[in-house]
């Protein structure tokens, strides 16, 4: 409970009726003893919140910006221009449980002059309320990108000693401690002409998962470590041998053929045994004192080894604790012929050293290493003067590769990827260029606020040439990143007042957010035969999927028939303006295989209802005739549909 959700329930115990001054006391009493554990701050309202009481988010395409592809497969990529909160909470009706990895780099709240805005001011470090803003800050918009993260999503964070408590206690409460994986240390290189005893080359990359026990990394190795090392190798090898309290001594027969590394071995058994096994039984265990009073190598043979033509010739029993006995016993049931695990998609097979150990092999492993110092990621230097060759200026933008790797560490080809404090759009940058190496389709969607113009001239231009190729100022082409749709939306605004009127609206506006829920842009001006019209009906077909979005009601049971009569490989999901929840069912009975029917604006009405606060009590008067056809229109309902008057789609 924070303190503003406390402070409420006081004024509500305050004002109950129906208690005694005794009881009122008590329940205070308890309310102010009950103590949680975490980070407590005072919640200040921003004025996007006040806004949000009164008015309802949506995106607006601006097609101008958009930057369409030969290639009929390129991903379609998003940037969105607007204030984060209002677009993360679009994103929660078009993206909600769909995002697999998110990257953000908040303000780091250091006080610097243009370093964090809040409600039109800039926070300076002798702000009494500097850490308070920022918790509320950030808490906000985590909690919205948590209901964006799919099942097995991740989000990584970067900041600085400034804020670093703050954000893992805020992480803690909102994705849950057991779902933190790690805490980066990315060795920026700091600046050697830093004159201050202790120089910071450091900065911090948090991690959490929606849910730990979902999440698969890929196969990464820090690309640090040395191309000849163990790690790098698609094997693994090492005794199965483990003596210790947990693991008791068992007796193990190695059958005529099992292999072994050398050609030949003829091995002794081994010595005092009558003595050791006496000791072993009385504790339980093969402990150290025990090895190193009978001098015992291992593991302990009972009869001879006697190796020929790189196979066992003679059965031999053993005697040790052991490490996953099971697959060994495994081995030998199966004519010791490696065996296949599923779980790894690796084959196990076993054998015996030059020095009758028993080793396993772990074949098709694919390596992993990942070190949690990020070093050689590059620097915001390099990245800065990249910019500058592109024509781009900005101060503190992320290196390429830092962003890059971390995307590799959890992204798959057909990923959804979201940075909502985009800055330079370095995250869109570092998605593309990992789609061109491994042949991924990954998508990415951006958010930043144009706040001097760095949406339309920093983060927009950045990407635009990155995708088109560009041009140094020495006269270098650098080639473009082609195979890449860029979409470029602005935040936009209907009345949060149920009436018809906003209602309507509202279905009208979020055309754009369909399209990009639905990941459908490609609009048709016919549907089987019938011309579209905007304000009656959209219709949208790329050749994989279709979306039909009627905004009047009059035109259901024409489009029905349309529908009726067309061949559908698969459901056309149709958004249908409906005052209720009903997306008029009844309705569309002859055809019900066929589609798949959402009513809106309740489906969005539904999402806000969860992410945005609460709004402003105001009473509607109801619009009678606002679900009739309007007289001029009446015509166009006639029989067949005849739009001859309403503007072509």
């Amino acid at each position: 409970m924070n303190s503003n959700d406390r402070a409420d329930l006081i004024k509500r115990i305050n004002t109950l009726e129906g208690l005694t001054d005794k009881e009122r006391s008590a329940l205070l009493g308890l309310l102010r003893k009950n103590k949680t554990y975490g980070l407590i701050w005072e919640d200040k309202p921003e004025d996007v919140e006040e806004r949000l009481r009164d008015e309802l988010p949506i995106l607006t395409e601006v097609p101008e910006r958009a930057i369409i592809s030969e290639d009929k497969d390129a991903p379609n990529h998003i940037l969105i221009e607007g204030d984060n909160l209002e677009a993360l909470a679009t994103l929660a009706y078009t993206h909600e449980g769909k995002i697999d990895v998110i990257y953000i780099d908040p303000p780091y709240n250091t006080g610097k002059k243009n370093e964090f805005k809040y409600n039109d001011s800039w926070v300076d470090k002798d702000d009494l309320f500097k850490h308070t803003k920022w918790c509320s800050y950030i808490n906000r918009r985590l909690k919205i990108a948590k209901k964006l993260l799919s099942q097995s999503g991740v989000i990584f964070l970067s900041i600085d000693d400034h804020e670093y408590s703050q954000l893992k206690s805020i992480c803690d409460s909102i994705f849950f401690e057991n779902n933190f994986i790690c805490n980066f240390i990315w060795y920026t290189d700091g600046h050697t002409d830093n004159q201050d005893i202790f120089t910071n080359v450091h900065e911090y990359i948090l991690c959490y998962s929606f849910n730990k026990n979902y999440i698969k990394p890929n196969n990464i190795v820090d690309p640090n470590i040395d191309e000849s090392s163990k790690i790098q190798r698609d094997f693994a090898e090492n005794s199965i041998i483990k003596n210790g309290a947990k693991n008791p001594p068992t007796r193990i027969k190695l059958p005529v053929g099992f292999p072994c590394e050398v050609e030949s071995l003829n091995l002794s058994p081994s010595e005092n045994l009558t003595e050791f096994l006496s000791d072993v039984k009385n504790n339980l265990y093969i402990s150290r004192e025990i090895t190193k009073r009978y001098n015992m190598k291992y593991p302990v043979r009972f009869s001879n080894l006697i190796v020929s033509n790189y196979s066992l010739q003679e059965e031999c029993e053993f005697f040790s604790g052991w490490m996953n006995p099971e697959k060994l016993k495994e081995f030998i049931k199966n004519d010791c012929n490696p065996i296949f695990e599923s779980k790894t998609q690796t084959t196990l097979r076993f054998y015996l050293s030059k020095n009758g150990v028993i080793y396993y092999r772990r074949e098709g492993r694919s390596s992993h290493y990942v070190q949690t110092v990020l070093e050689n990621m590059g620097t915001t230097e390099q990245n800065k003067y990249m910019l500058e060759r592109m024509g781009v200026s900005f101060d503190y933008p992320k290196p390429l590769k830092l962003i890059q790797y971390l995307l590799s560490l959890f992204s798959k080809k057909n990923s959804v990827c979201l940075d909502f404090f985009a800055g330079s759009g370095t995250t869109l940058h570092a998605t593309m260029q990992l789609n061109a190496e491994d042949g991924g389709h990954r998508q990415c969607i951006l958010v930043t606020n144009n706040e001097n113009n760095i949406c339309e001239e920093v983060t927009y231009v950045r990407n635009k040439r990155v995708i088109n190729g560009y041009k140094t100022p020495k006269g270098t082409d650098v080639p473009g990143l082609t195979k890449n749709n860029l979409r470029y939306y602005r935040t936009g605004f209907v009345g949060r007042n149920r009436s018809m009127q906003n209602m309507r609206k509202l279905v009208n506006l979020a055309t754009d957010m369909l399209c990009i829920k639905e990941d459908l842009y490609t609009e048709q001006n016919t549907f089987g035969g019938q011309k579209t019209y905007k304000g009656i009906f959209r219709y949208f077909d790329d050749g994989k999927k279709q979306m039909l979005v009627i905004y009047r009601e009059e035109a259901i049971d024409e489009l029905v028939d349309i529908i009726y009569d067309m061949d559908v490989p698969q459901p056309i999901k149709v958004y249908v303006f409906s005052p209720s929840e009903d997306p008029w069912d009844g309705s569309f009975d002859d055809v019900s295989d066929k589609v798949e029917l959402c009513a809106l604006p309740q489906a969005i009405y539904n999402t806000y209802r969860r992410i945005l606060p609460k709004k402003k009590d105001t009473v509607v008067m109801p619009e009678e005739d606002a679900l009739a056809t309007p007289e001029e229109d009446k015509d166009l309902f006639n029989g067949m549909l005849d739009f001859e008057y309403d503007e072509e789609a």
